[in-house]
């Protein structure tokens, strides 16, 4: 006679699952891994925000990562629907997949934010625009977290266009194969504040794979998933660690000070005696009565017999002006019907060659 089934064992029956599949177990990582992981997703998510905070036109700020490992049916639970989640598989560089989750209503601000609005919106449906605003700035985001991590990694990584969804109570069966059968993930959990506007969190999602392969190039840097010429050039190309190392090693070179002849006074007089070969050469001559400034309204004014004061007195001396340099004053006097002017005072030689030079 076979004994009668439980209460649990009826259940799981009807229900079609067992409870090891509703709890399956979660793996969980080293610390070197949570340490490794920590920092890319702060790295990545910082440069996010800053790129974030380029679109808002408001200072974007997140807080330092917390990082856990659970499984995604479990984060949708735990989590108050609904959510926008961006999907972004990678290209090259690394595998798996990267997900961002916001919730509905913080996402219509930022996308309020990004199209001149103040922010200032309630909601759980986002419209059309909205959704769009959104994905413009959720992939943004990640492919300047992608740089980032390229950058921190030293290889290329490229990324698929991300797909944005909103997940809310009416639309989980639709998604029920992504949210049942995706195991154990990497959850990197973020503050984010934008500046006296918006509190929220954002969440930043990795497969075990992705985080096994992080952990492999930066503790060991021998995984490579590039394949063919671009894998040859990456590895061409020198980190910044390896040309510190090459410019140590190179060859050194003999450094030594100039050196230059000392100056002395005979050489000043050499020049001033040359100037015998240039005695020739024509210079412009002329000679300043005075000076006025005026409005444009004053000069439209002007007609024939008006009178513009200028800035010398009658008993001061004119100057006398070779090429626009100072050289020496005098007064007006009338020779055979035309103008002249006397010197009556001149500066020396010396003095006259400054001013030419």
């Amino acid at each position: 006679m076979s004994e009668a089934l439980s209460q649990e064992e009826i259940d799981m029956l009807l229900n079609g699952n067992s409870s090891a599949s509703a709890e399956e177990p979660i793996e969980t990582l080293t610390k070197d891994q949570l340490d490794i992981i920590g920092e890319v997703g702060n790295i990545s998510m910082s440069q996010a925000a800053t790129t974030l905070s380029t679109n808002l036109n408001h200072q974007v700020k997140i807080t330092t990562p917390r990082v856990s490992t659970t499984t995604f049916k479990k984060i949708i639970a735990e989590s108050a629907t609904p959510k926008v989640a961006t999907t972004v598989e990678f290209k090259e560089g690394l595998v798996g997949t990267n997900l961002l989750m916001i919730d509905v209503n913080d996402s219509a601000v930022i996308a309020d934010l990004m199209m001149g609005g103040s922010g200032d919106v309630q909601t759980e449906e986002l419209t059309e625009l909205e959704l769009s605003a959104v994905k413009e700035a959720m992939n943004q985001m990640i492919g300047s977290a992608s740089t980032a991590m390229a950058t921190m990694l030293g290889r290329t990584i490229d990324i698929l266009p991300p797909n944005v969804l909103v997940l809310n109570e009416d639309n989980l069966d639709a998604h029920e194969e992504m949210i049942n059968n995706s195991g154990t993930v990497c959850k990197i959990a973020f503050d984010l504040v934008v500046e006296g506007i918006l509190h929220s969190e954002i969440m930043q999602i990795f497969t075990l794979d992705t985080v096994a392969l992080i952990e492999d190039i930066v503790m060991n840097d021998t995984a490579e998933v590039l394949q063919g010429r671009q894998a040859e050039e990456v590895k061409a190309t020198p980190t910044p660690v390896e040309e510190i190392k090459s410019s140590q090693s190179a060859e050194k070179v003999s450094v030594s000070k100039p050196q230059f002849l000392e100056l002395n006074a005979k050489d000043s007089e050499k020049a001033t005696k040359n100037l015998d070969l240039i005695m020739d050469v024509p210079l412009d001559f002329s000679v300043v009565l005075g000076e006025s400034r005026k409005t444009i309204k004053d000069i439209l004014s002007l007609g024939t017999g008006s009178v513009v004061e200028l800035n010398k007195m009658t008993d001061e001396p004119l100057e006398i002006y070779v090429n626009g340099k100072l050289i020496a004053e005098g007064e007006v006097v009338v020779i055979n019907e035309s103008f002249g002017i006397r010197i009556t005072n001149i500066l020396s030689k010396e003095q006259r060659v400054k001013h030419l030079n």
